[in-house]
């Protein structure tokens, strides 16, 4: 994970995972939209998975 992409999860959490997939996207969209902390969450937990 870039220093960017951590910049962008706190942000705004949906763009950060783009490149990720849809379903991220997705998901981390909704997160977002119940509240702030949830989509960031998700942003850097996403991010920092290397399988993906």
């Amino acid at each position: 994970m870039s220093f960017w992409r951590a910049v962008l999860a706190i942000i705004f959490p949906p763009l950060s995972v783009l490149g990720k997939g849809c379903g991220s996207f997705f998901i981390v969209f909704l997160l977002w939209i119940c509240g702030w902390v949830p989509g960031v969450i998700a942003a850097l937990v996403i991010l920092n998975n290397p399988e993906r």
